[in-house]
């Protein structure tokens, strides 16, 4: 029998308290997948409290885990990125840290793959343990970003997801530093399934995405899978300018008709601010597509790795490519990069 190898890719940023809960969740669902080599990569993404020695502890005590930490904080994005480019084979299931994604599911994953499925990802049905405000404004965002954007993204869908071998080959070719993977995991394609699931609670603690990282996340997603506030800026600017042309015919025909006294001080400053505003609204919109293109010529690496320390189980020739050369417990400077 064919031995298929899983690996569950975890990162975390100061989820000391939750990843001792949640690791033996993971333990016992991967002892019971039956043809399948299960391990669990741990990423640090430069957390300030004990994260990293519980990896550690969780590592030294269980052979299949591997753990790997970031030089600093470089988001989620970032370190989930890092743990993709870290499988060397077998397909891949992303959870979050805190437990909200049930590990229990991951044989119903499992199974979809076996089908021939390359994405498979969990939708959610409800969201627990989460205020009324968060889970409008992130069912509006899905549902915005999935009419601006070509790209199938999903709605109420997270990273919960299963990728096969070809489709996490294929994520590795995208090496943009602006990271939407919601956006990417959709881009490459591939036959895809989703899975409804109720959403949990946390283990332990609070979320890190407040509303004003939220914001700033949905404004990633947006400007980097659609053009389409620029086009709308392109229309409001031709519907400004229509309007303003009817008025001024307006203006000119009532004083060559009627003579025109020295008024509308109010209507004047309204129309001055409202196009100025709109003219800020634009700036704005180009700026932020602007520092896109900044940012990619400057070709950084997403991430920098200070110490990895692979499965004892796996081989030592696990290099992500275009990576440096590093033994099991080295360290290597920096992420992939494709020229």
């Amino acid at each position: 029998m064919t031995v298929q190898r899983l690996t569950l890719v975890i990162a975390a940023h100061n989820e000391a308290l939750a990843l001792p809960r949640l690791h033996p969740r993971l333990r016992a669902v991967l002892d019971g997948l039956h043809g399948i080599d299960g391990r669990v990569l741990y990423v640090d993404d430069g957390s300030s409290d004990a994260t990293w020695a519980v990896m550690q502890a969780l590592a030294d005590a269980d052979p299949s885990v591997g753990v790997l930490r970031l030089s600093r904080n470089f988001g989620k994005e970032a370190a989930l990125t890092a743990g993709l480019d870290f499988v060397d084979s077998g397909a891949v299931m992303i959870l979050d840290a805190d437990g909200q994604d049930p590990p229990e599911l991951i044989p119903e994953f499992v199974a979809l793959w076996q089908q021939g499925y390359d994405n498979v990802y969990g939708t959610r049905l409800a969201r627990d343990g989460e205020s009324w405000l968060k889970r409008s404004t992130a069912a509006a965002f899905y549902r915005v970003i999935g009419r601006l954007s070509k790209t199938p993204i999903p709605a109420d869908t997270g990273d919960f997801r299963l990728l096969s071998p070809r489709a996490l080959q294929a994520l590795g070719q995208l090496r943009e530093r602006h990271r939407f993977m919601k956006g990417l995991f959709g881009w490459v394609g591939f036959r895809r399934k989703a899975l409804p699931y109720r959403r949990h609670a946390r283990l332990v603690g609070q979320s890190k995405f407040g509303l004003w990282k939220l914001w700033n996340f949905a404004l990633e997603g947006i400007t980097g899978f659609s053009t389409a506030p620029l086009r709308v800026t392109t229309y409001l600017g031709l519907l400004t300018a229509s309007v303003a042309f009817v008025f001024a015919v307006w203006v000119v025909a009532k004083a060559a008709l009627y003579g025109d006294r020295v008024a509308g001080w109010p209507t004047m400053m309204a129309a001055i601010l409202f196009l100025g505003g709109v003219q800020l609204i634009a700036l704005g919109l180009i700026g932020e597509y602007l520092g896109r293109l900044y940012d990619e010529s400057k070709q950084r690496p997403l991430y920098l790795v200070d110490t990895w320390q692979a499965p004892f189980v796996a081989d030592s020739s696990v290099h992500p490519i275009g990576g440096e050369q590093r033994d099991d417990h080295g360290t290597t400077a920096v992420g992939r990069q494709v020229p």
